[in-house]
Order: C-alpha cells, then sequence, then structure tokens
C-alpha cells in the first residue's frame, strides 16, 4: 500500500453539531486501491467510514470534534449499564451479511421517523438505506438483536484491525425503555474482547454536544487530538 493518501476537503458548510459554526470535512478517494487497508490505517488516526466514503472533520476555526474510542480491555461497567445488561439477556444476537432486507429496512424507517424526523435522514429510500450502511470494500457485519423471533435492534459494526468501529445502531421505538442503543454498545464491547480486539471506535463526539453526551458513560474514553489518543477526563 502507498504511503501517499490524498485528501479532498470540502467548502465550509454549516456544522450539523454545532448550529452556529462552519465545518469541513475531508474524503479520501473512494476509487482509491486497497480501500480495506486504508481503512485499517486511518482508524488510528481517527477517520469514520459512511457508505463507502473514509472521512474526519477538519474544521479551520473549531477542534470540538473529536473522534473517540473505547480500550475494551480497560471498560468497567457502570451499576446502570450492569442494569441494562440484565434487562436485555433474553436477546439474542446473530452476525448475518450487510445487504439489504425489507425487515431491516422497515425497522430502520420506523426508527428515523420516531428519532430524527426532519434531521435530513427520514424518508429513506431502499437505495440510500443500504448505501449509507454498507460499502463494496469494508469488513462490515449487522448484528441482529432479537427477542425470540421478533427483531428489535440491528448494529452495524466494521471490523478494522485494531477493533471494531460502531458505524449505527437502530432499534424498535415501541422498545425504548430496553436502552437498545446501550445495550448494543455494551454488546459490542464483550464481542471485541472475544475477538481480542483493543478498541471499540465510536465515532465524534462534541462536549457541547448533547446528542453525543451518552459517549462519556463508557469509561475509559479515549480521543484523538494532536497526533495521538489521549484519556477523556471523566464528568
Amino acid at each position: 500500500m502507498s504511503n501517499k493518501i490524498h485528501l479532498y476537503p470540502t467548502p465550509p458548510h454549516e456544522c450539523t453539531y454545532l448550529g452556529d459554526r462552519l465545518a469541513t470535512t475531508v474524503f479520501l478517494d473512494p476509487n482509491l486501491p486497497e480501500l480495506t487497508a486504508v481503512y485499517d490505517r486511518l482508524s488510528l488516526y481517527g477517520f469514520r467510514r459512511s457508505g463507502h466514503h473514509i472521512y474526519r472533520h477538519d474544521c479551520k476555526n473549531c477542534k470540538e470534534c473529536l473522534s473517540v474510542r473505547i480500550p475494551v480491555q480497560e471498560f468497567v461497567h457502570r451499576r446502570s449499564q450492569r442494569r441494562v445488561w440484565r434487562k436485555n439477556e433474553d436477546l439474542t444476537v446473530s452476525l448475518v451479511s450487510p445487504v439489504f432486507k425489507s425487515e431491516h429496512f422497515d425497522l430502520y424507517c420506523r426508527y428515523q421517523n420516531s428519532r430524527h424526523e426532519g434531521g435530513g435522514m427520514d424518508n429513506p429510500t431502499p437505495k440510500s438505506y443500504i448505501e449509507f450502511l454498507s460499502s463494496n470494500w469494508s469488513r462490515t457485519g449487522f448484528y441482529e438483536f432479537r427477542l425470540d423471533e421478533q427483531l428489535l435492534a440491528i448494529a452495524v459494526v466494521d471490523r478494522v484491525k485494531t477493533g471494531l468501529s460502531a458505524v449505527y445502531t437502530f432499534f424498535d421505538p415501541d422498545y425504548s425503555a430496553r436502552s437498545l442503543g446501550a445495550y448494543a454498545i455494551l454488546w459490542e464491547i464483550e464481542e471485541a474482547k472475544l475477538m481480542n480486539l483493543d478498541n471499540l471506535y465510536l465515532g465524534f463526539w462534541i462536549k457541547d454536544c448533547q446528542k453525543m453526551s451518552y459517549k462519556m458513560q463508557y469509561q475509559p474514553l479515549e480521543y484523538y487530538s494532536q497526533g495521538k489518543w489521549q484519556k477523556q477526563i471523566k464528568k
């Protein structure tokens, strides 16, 4: 694999997390060869995958958006997390291929309409849905969480060299009392341990973004800044 990687920045645009600021995102050329290996390498530098694209935020006047990960071997459950785990012990989890299934898509639509109406991700099409979650080069799996035969949640997870990367999770809004989003993260932590991996990558975290505050509940949490991963300060 070549050591030269060219990044392509977007023009400044309104930040979707901090509405009073401008954001810039840098992308890799999605037609580069050996993207699987490139993704392995760049995940160590805070890059993420969305569909076929590998990207990271690189805003000129703001450094609030930090890539974060959980070193899974050091993770310690909080009391509330142990309750969430016990609440969902009756679920079965199965790994399936990242392909379109009507059952998955119907659940995704229900989740978007309930949780993100008007947020730019509602009213998806089958094509936009599968292109957002999967790619033809990543090591991606869809983990199904079921209560007997009923599908309650899907966790989309990438395997990278040093860990698992949580791409997206969606779940049945009628079962919000189960805290399925939290349970999916806890389950992914345990899965990474079983696979003898070091980290669970959780994407980006912004201190002043309430939607991302849940990530602070998983400790220790590391963030990427100034060229290295550092331990996050607890609240």
